[in-house]
């Protein structure tokens, strides 16, 4: 079986879906491994480190022609792939349909890796949307800081004493606990929030203080696969008022929020923004999908009339891509090994299997994913 690796093309994309480390286990499965030239080049991967990987430098047209499955960060041009081939990568389906129709229509077996089943145990060693958050938590919590003007931690001198930033983070998912933890790994006074009560212990485990707002309908909060579900217009009301009532003592907030399929919930309004002291700082992690702070813009640092500096970097794992990879790659190599068919020295995706079915979008000419038909 031929695995093709292709160099990214997307704007802002710094990451490659194979590492010479994932490469050598894909080669040990039995694959051959074809990498396109200069694919690792933006995350500090040298051709030279693929090709002692035992992978096959070549051109993007000899790596992908006749390639039986396509491993990428994000999905390729659909007229670039051998028809009947099989494409694992982050698809982002929901805001892609014309692709992934173009996917369909190229009888290519598309697979949505951000689709893995993270509540299975066995499929969190491929959960590509954890292993990401967890580094763009990290880099909000550095980005922050390097646009804060003053420091984290407590400073006791003999010219006084420096009091230490407070940082709010809104979502305690991976990306929201890993920010909890970096910050306070950097000396800060953190405090978090999220509609999930069973966040509570995480936060204060991660070595935040929890502020949640106290209502029934926090209890229907999560959906089945571990993400927040969609509030209530009453329940946003209530957050608005405790986010109002926190947000103005804070140095920084980082809010984290996302939610499948639609757009990304406002958490900080102008004038909740207007009420934070000069210097503050907020990085929107949600900016790209419609951005939780009003007046956050992908791709751009917005100062507001009262000197609030909003962060709004675009697709925050690539600006650590060289970690990114490694974590993403692994997660593809995972995925290959579990379902690989050694007697038959090639993937095989079984239907019926959990992970198959919530990962599958496209096969035999057609969409069959469920939530993506209609």
């Amino acid at each position: 079986m031929k695995i093709a690796v292709v160099r990214e093309t997307a704007p802002f994309e710094r990451r490659v879906a194979a590492t010479p480390e994932s490469v050598k286990k894909l080669i040990k499965l039995g694959a051959s491994v074809a990498v396109e030239a200069g694919a690792g080049a933006a995350a500090n991967l040298a051709d030279a480190l693929y090709a002692e990987a035992g992978a096959a430098v070549a051109s993007r047209a000899a790596v992908l022609e006749r390639a039986d499955l396509v491993l990428a960060v994000q999905g390729p041009d659909p007229a670039e792939l051998s028809e009947g081939a099989i494409l694992a990568a982050s698809l982002q389906p929901y805001q892609n349909r014309e692709r992934i129709a173009a996917y369909a229509a190229r009888h290519v077996e598309a697979l949505a890796m951000e689709f893995i089943p993270r509540r299975l145990s066995r499929a969190q060693s491929m959960d590509i949307l954890s292993s990401q958050a967890n580094l763009a938590g990290y880099k909000a919590v550095i980005d922050a800081a390097e646009a804060y003007g003053r420091v984290f931690p407590m400073l006791m001198t003999a010219a006084g004493t420096v009091s230490a930033a407070r940082v709010f983070v809104m979502g305690v998912g991976v990306a929201g606990l890993q920010a909890i933890a970096t910050a306070r790994r950097l000396g800060a006074v953190v405090s978090a929030t999220d509609v999930r009560p069973a966040t509570r212990d995480e936060i204060i485990s991660a070595g935040g203080k929890p502020i949640f707002v106290e209502d029934e309908e926090t209890a229907d909060a999560e959906t089945e696969g571990g993400y927040a579900r969609e509030m209530s217009e009453a329940y946003r009301a209530k957050q608005a008022a405790l986010v109002s009532e926190t947000i103005a003592r804070q140095d920084i907030v980082i809010t984290t929020a996302q939610i499948p399929g639609r757009p990304a919930p406002r958490l900080v309004s102008a004038s909740q923004l207007a009420t934070m002291r000069p210097g503050s700082v907020l990085v929107d992690l949600a900016v790209e999908t419609g951005g939780n702070v009003e007046g956050s813009v992908p791709g751009e640092t917005v100062v507001t009339a009262n000197g609030v500096i909003i962060i709004g970097h675009r697709n925050y794992p690539s600006r650590v891509a060289e970690a990114a990879s490694a974590l993403f790659s692994r997660n593809l190599a995972n995925f290959v090994e579990t379902f690989w068919d050694r007697e038959k020295g090639a993937l095989s995706l079984k239907d019926g299997d959990e992970i198959i079915e919530a990962i599958r979008v496209t096969r035999g000419g057609r969409i069959v994913h469920p939530a993506l038909q209609g």
